[in-house]
């Protein structure tokens, strides 16, 4: 039975869609309807397909179909770049464009096809933003499912002995799709099984969850079998670190928004966790990935970080707590003790120090406006220096204090006070340390350390706010990372279609090729081989103890 399907203008229509069902295209433009059926497996490179009895001029209501073909199959000779009137394209993508214009040029196709009338500039291909046709070409040519399930497997994809072949088939996946609908307890025996379900479903976000000790989609069938028969066994020690969370120290933006003068708080962040995290714990496998929009997610994925049980996970969480403010106080940190512990003594040395006097200070004005600057000494256990603080900036708010930036020199001013010779309270003495740690410490989401059931997005997502790509993050190169240049969906979709199409990986093709060959070879590839050494190792023992065994 066929089916007609009416769209609108600039309309893209899923080929699989087109090629699934037998359909009527029907394009409305204004009162004039154009009626065509695209033969299926067509490769069209544009064509005017129209029915001329529309109107005495049938340029005027011509129908321009673009169809971009599946990999493998020859594209129409004409160049894809940015031709008058034309929708540039990837013989990648599988998706039409619909558009209409008047048509007064006329091209002809080498292998031909119909000859097309062309008028207008219609040169943007990909328009900006976030779409479901776009995350479906993005999953079918760009997402990395290979290296994904290569990661989630941890070297049980192999063939040693040692190799526990359920592993990754008690991984779960949940996908978040159009209109809010979650699908929790997704599960998955292979890569291609993985592979398919992504393309099929096309999620708009793909969270990781824990290993669980049975195939979490039939973990109903062991629900009457008793306790904890049903629980993660295993999972990566994780850490979100979210921009809203410094909403309080950072002015220049709030809530979602982000920009290149408070991104540096994420910076100081990578910083200090990825350094305690490789020299306090010893860990080796460190993942850092930008959340597409916000923030920063920290995946540690050494077996023992794994490993962790819930209170061990809590306990690392908490080893980074300092930051511990609250609505109904002013102070949001307090650093007791005769002496600073060995980690905060060298986040504040290393990092901290120079990143606030340098950056943040100037950056947010912290000390030029008076309500900011009143923040900052409600922070000072002397009243009295308080005040004769408060009184020094009033009264010089508006002259200038000299060529020097005023938030600098306020600053001098505040430590020349609190830290003078003659000041004996270790409390006011070390409040200058306090305000640093107050403006620049790491903020963790506590709840998502704890536990090894919680959620986290997925590497290589695409942020549906931003339509940006959530790429690794380099930590000895942090500072060079600016989000607001991180690919989009958009953007990427322009490149390949752009690009040289004969280049085999289609990564390449693209700026997202970057971060995947980072994430190849900085991330997986160390951690894949230090899988196997822990495999053999752990096998040679296990022969070992049965050799023994068997000798008695």
């Amino acid at each position: 039975m066929n089916e007609n399907l009416l769209v609108d203008l600039n309309d893209v229509i899923s080929f699989d869609a087109l090629q699934s069902h037998n359909k009527n295209i029907i394009v409305a433009q204004g009162d004039k309807r154009s009626d065509s059926r695209p033969a299926e497996g067509s490769r069209l490179g544009r064509a005017s397909i129209g029915n001329p009895n529309l109107s005495p001029n049938p340029t005027q209501s011509q129908l321009v179909l673009t169809y971009l073909p599946p990999k493998g199959l020859p594209f129409p000779p004409f160049s894809p770049k940015r031709a008058k009137g034309q929708v540039a394209g990837s013989s990648n993508l599988s998706f039409f464009r619909v558009e209409f214009g008047n048509m007064t040029k006329k091209e002809e196709f080498g292998d031909g096809r119909d000859d097309m009338l062309i008028d207008g500039d219609h040169g943007k291909s990909i328009t900006d933003g976030f779409s479901p046709e776009y995350l479906k070409a993005y999953y079918g040519m760009l997402f990395p499912h290979a290296e994904i399930f290569k990661w989630m497997s941890y070297g049980h994809d192999g063939k040693h002995p040692a190799c526990d072949h359920s592993y990754f088939g008690r991984r779960e996946f949940s996908f978040t799709l159009d209109n809010d609908i979650y699908l929790r307890f997704q599960s998955f025996n292979n890569a291609a099984e993985l592979e398919n379900s992504i393309k099929e479903k096309c999620p708009f976000k793909i969270d990781i969850g824990p290993v669980y000790s049975v195939d979490p989609a039939k973990r109903h069938a062991y629900a009457q079998a008793g306790d904890n028969v049903f629980t993660p066994v295993e999972r990566e020690l994780i850490f979100d670190i979210d921009m809203s969370d410094y909403d309080d120290v950072r002015y220049c933006c709030s809530g979602a928004d982000v920009c290149i003068d408070c991104w540096p708080l994420m910076t100081i962040a990578i910083k200090v966790m990825d350094t305690a995290l490789r020299d306090d714990f010893g860990f080796n496998h460190i993942l850092w990935v930008y959340s597409g929009r916000r923030g920063v997610h920290c995946w540690v994925c050494d077996g023992r970080a794994r490993r962790l049980t819930n209170e061990q996970r809590a306990a690392v969480a908490d080893y980074f707590r300092v930051y511990k403010g609250n609505d109904n106080s002013n102070k949001m940190v307090s650093l007791i003790g005769p002496a600073l512990h060995p980690l905060l003594i060298r986040s504040y040395a290393d990092v901290l120090r120079g990143f606030f006097e340098e950056k943040l200070l100037c950056s947010q004005k912290l000390l030029s406006i008076e309500e900011r600057f009143q923040k900052i000494l409600d922070l000072i256990p002397d009243e009295d220096i308080a005040a004769e603080l408060q009184s020094r900036w009033q009264e010089n708010r508006r002259s200038s204090i000299s060529k020097e930036d005023v938030n600098a020199v306020r600053w001098e001013q505040l430590k020349h006070l609190v830290q003078s010779p003659k000041q004996k309270a270790l409390g006011v003495r070390r409040c200058v340390e306090e305000i640093v740690f107050s403006y620049t410490y790491p903020r963790l989401d506590m709840e998502v350390s704890k536990h090894m059931n919680h959620l986290l997005k997925a590497p290589f997502c695409v942020h549906p706010k931003t339509g940006r790509v959530c790429i690794p993050i380099d930590p000895e190169h942090c500072d060079d990372f600016d989000p607001t240049a991180v690919p989009t969906l958009s953007e990427l979709l322009e490149e390949l279609n752009s690009s040289r199409a004969d280049v085999n990986d289609e990564f390449n093709r693209t700026s997202l090729g970057r971060s995947v060959k980072f994430f190849r070879t900085s991330f997986l590839e160390p951690l894949l081989k230090s899988c196997k050494e822990e495999m053999e190792s752990t096998y040679n023992a296990k022969l070992q103890q049965s050799k023994n065994s068997l000798s008695w």
